[in-house]
């Protein structure tokens, strides 16, 4: 039975991630990926965060996140700006056009969410699928 549930969310983890991936593509020429960062430093402080608190956030690889900062840098979307008092820091900080950018894919993503989980969900079922959902994201808290 677990390992049915096991089978059954990876499965729906990988659709849901796969449609909602193709209707930012599609309205708004961005990547999940590129979206999460816009996310992450829409949310920050100032809009802006360590190139590392941005990788173990998003769960990247030091050079992954680079990478994916050059392609967003070069599209306008994000600011690299080296620490003024230590030489290796470098903050990532989204610029207006990434805002802007942000806000219009988040309308586009959060209407995919309810389409294709919100709507899937019952009303009893929201609370205990949100509690087993924290559980698993962060088993030291619950």
């Amino acid at each position: 039975m677990r390992l049915a549930a096991w089978t059954a969310f990876l499965l729906a983890h990988s659709r849901l991630m796969e449609v909602l991936e193709e209707e930012l593509r599609l309205a708004h020429a961005m990547s999940m990926a590129e979206y999460d960062v816009l996310h992450h430093l829409a949310q920050a402080p100032g809009g802006r965060l360590r190139m590392r608190e941005l990788a173990d956030a998003l769960l990247y690889t030091t050079s992954g996140i680079t990478r994916l900062l050059d392609r967003m840098t070069s599209a306008g979307l994000v600011l690299r700006e080296a620490s003024s008092t230590d030489r290796r820091v470098v903050y990532a900080e989204i610029t207006a056009k990434g805002r802007s950018r942000f806000r219009e894919a988040a309308r586009t993503h959060l209407a995919g969410i309810q389409k294709h989980f919100g709507s899937s969900l019952l009303d009893d079922e929201v609370g205990p699928v949100t509690g087993f959902m924290r559980r698993l994201a962060d088993p030291g808290q619950h």
